[in-house]
């Protein structure tokens, strides 16, 4: 799982807008230009005076220098725009089940943590659910009638039939073939979105019993 991005102020726009004076230093202003081409004609050669077309040339690469300048301010305002909404948007999925991958599962206080996995082809997928120091607890095995998607349950008992706490739980899968041949697959798991946070690089959900996860990660919405 990834965690969030240490920028998320930054990221917000909440880092306090750059001193006057820093931008002044940063950038030739108007009144600058204007300033450098009249010290230029006062100090040309009489004999050799700057011909039309070298002042006309400057003149179109300061106008061109500014039109930049004012792209460059409004993309960026359109960022803003977009991250402010793109928060918003996700703002809606709080409370809502997600399906990603991950190697673990959050058990509820009550009740069975689903997910499925992608088989390659018919046979069997056994599961094998591991506490937090790594030790087996619970193995299950689920049919594959063909290629495609597999779905699990666990119902949160170990080897014994004894209900476990709640809380995360270690999960791996691996498939057999009608042939004996067997390969590990991946895991998606079903996790609740509790928050939304927003990192330099998008949107981040905060899964509970999972930790956080990108957004970009998320397989399907329930």
């Amino acid at each position: 799982m990834s965690t969030i991005a240490n920028d998320i102020t930054s990221s917000l726009g909440l880092t306090g807008a750059p001193r006057a004076a820093d931008k002044k230093a940063e950038s030739l202003g108007q009144a600058d230009f204007l300033r450098l081409m009249t010290e230029q004609l006062k100090h040309q050669d009489p004999l050799k005076p700057m011909e039309n077309s070298a002042f006309l040339g400057q003149l179109a690469q300061f106008s061109t220098v500014q039109g930049i300048q004012g792209l460059n301010a409004t993309v960026n305002g359109f960022a803003g725009s977009m991250a402010t909404d793109q928060l918003l948007r996700g703002a809606t999925m709080v409370g809502r089940d997600v399906l990603l991958p991950s190697s673990r599962v959050a058990l509820p206080a009550e009740g069975d943590t689903t997910g499925i996995v992608a088989a390659p082809s018919s046979g069997m997928v056994t599961f094998e659910i591991t506490d937090a120091n790594g030790l087996p607890v619970r193995q299950f095995t689920v049919p594959a009638k063909a290629a495609g998607e597999v779905a699990f349950a666990w119902d949160g008992k170990n080897a014994a039939g004894e209900r476990l706490p709640a809380g995360p739980y270690g999960i791996t899968a691996k498939h057999v073939t009608e042939t004996g041949t067997s390969s590990n697959l991946g895991t998606y798991v079903r996790g609740k979105v509790e928050s939304v946070s927003v990192g330099s690089d998008g949107l981040y959900l905060d899964l509970e019993g999972l930790g956080t996860a990108p957004l970009s990660h998320v397989l399907r919405v329930g």
